[in-house]
């Protein structure tokens, strides 16, 4: 199988594999980066937060376990018990990690909003497909109806013509009652 036709065949699987095959390449990506950097020379070892003080943000945050704090200008190892730095070492308003034009406090909201909005859309389509296959369901069950309803029309039309037939059989060869409800009598 030649590589174009394994691309082909691949951009044809379902969305559900295809979401999966890229998956798998990213990790089987990444492994392959991880171990070429390991075989590489190792990178030399991270300069001490404490030692980027009274420099720049940029130059501290290239490290992601620092912080900076603006008015302080002082470059600090992340408080890594706390998820949030307090207020002691340094205010929320005042805080950068990971870029210098995004406040923590900001960071914390916009975050929390995407959160939420994320949480509220998943809802949103969750109930969707919920109505929708109640929907679906109904029209499946109507039409069933409708199907029961001419299979029952039907048979009832061909007893009838069966009865119908039968009758004039009876006819013909005189086993035809007038009354039938009357005893039948021995003549």
């Amino acid at each position: 199988m030649s590589m174009r036709s394994m691309v082909f065949s691949r951009l044809m699987m379902s969305g559900v594999r295809r979401a999966s095959v890229v998956a798998v390449a990213f990790i089987i990506l990444g492994v392959c980066v991880t171990t070429e950097a390991q075989t590489s020379t190792p990178a030399p070892a991270p300069t001490p937060c404490a030692f980027r003080s009274n420099t720049s943000c940029a130059e501290c945050l290239q490290n992601v376990t620092c912080l900076w704090c603006m008015p302080t200008q002082q470059c600090i190892d992340y408080p890594m018990r706390n998820i949030l730095p307090p207020n002691s070492v340094c205010p929320l308003t005042d805080a950068r990690w990971g870029v210098c034009w995004v406040n923590f406090q900001i960071l914390i909201i916009t975050m929390s909003v995407l959160a939420g909005i994320i949480i509220i859309a998943l809802l949103v389509c969750c109930l969707c497909c919920c109505k929708c296959e109640r929907t679906g369901n109904k029209r499946e069950d109507a039409k069933v109806e409708r199907q029961t309803r001419a299979r029952k029309a039907r048979q009832k039309a061909k007893r009838t013509e069966m009865q119908l037939r039968h009758d004039e059989i009876r006819q013909k060869y005189g086993l035809a009652k007038d009354n039938p409800y009357s005893r039948m009598d021995d003549h």
